[in-house]
């Protein structure tokens, strides 16, 4: 993975779109900050970003991703693997369906993932400092650069959705007391049920994320 720092940047997603636009062929590349004007979250909503935090999105190439991966479960799959990374520093940090991580019941971090032809663009927003939109930050003291480096090394492995899926189903339980938004309506995950492929069962109906 190639890193490339931004002094400032209005939104690491909009610009790593940019650049693709630019050169289809570019892949294993990662654009990052921690000054980000104008950030953009799921559900069009936008990611407040205030100097001192951490945002970035990198591109990578669909073709390098697990075959078992289900497309509409790619969110949670680097979602999930980034909340490992957090855990390897000693963070107490969870995932939130689909694309949420919490530490102490705030919300920390968020991610967002598009396709572009075969290329994936993946963000994420990670709050180290508290912001005036989220009362959540990161529980932990941690270099950005270390993190960075961390979470791709564990992601250039790239383990099987077979193998994220069984530990994320294990600790799916937290989530229980939790909402989340489906066309943008707010709906409780009390009674969801996690499936194999990463939707959940809510109500008798299926529910995909695509975020």
């Amino acid at each position: 993975m190639k890193f490339i720092y931004l002094e400032q940047i209005h939104s690491t997603q909009t610009y790593a779109k940019e650049q693709l636009k630019r050169n289809k062929e570019i892949t294993n590349i990662c654009f990052y900050t921690f000054n980000q004007t104008n950030g953009i979250g799921s559900q069009n909503n936008k990611w407040e970003g205030e100097d001192g935090n951490l945002f970035l999105s990198f591109i990578i190439s669909q073709d390098d991703l697990p075959l078992d991966l289900p497309f509409q479960s790619i969110s949670i799959y680097f979602a999930y693997i980034f909340k490992e990374c957090l855990s390897s520093f000693g963070s107490e940090v969870f995932l939130k369906w689909p694309n949420d991580l919490y530490t102490r019941n705030n919300k920390i971090s968020g991610l967002i993932t598009n396709k572009c032809n075969n290329k994936i663009i993946c963000g994420i927003g990670l709050n180290i400092n508290k912001t005036k939109t989220f009362t959540g930050s990161l529980d932990i003291n941690i270099n950005k650069e270390d993190l960075l480096k961390q979470y791709f090394k564990q992601l250039k492995e790239y383990p099987s959705w077979k193998q994220i899926f069984s530990k994320y189903k294990l600790e799916f339980h937290v989530n229980k007391k939790y909402f989340t938004n489906i066309n943008n309506e707010k709906v409780s995950l009390e009674n969801a049920i996690l499936n194999a492929d990463g939707s959940l069962t809510i109500n008798n109906k299926k529910v995909y994320s695509l975020r």
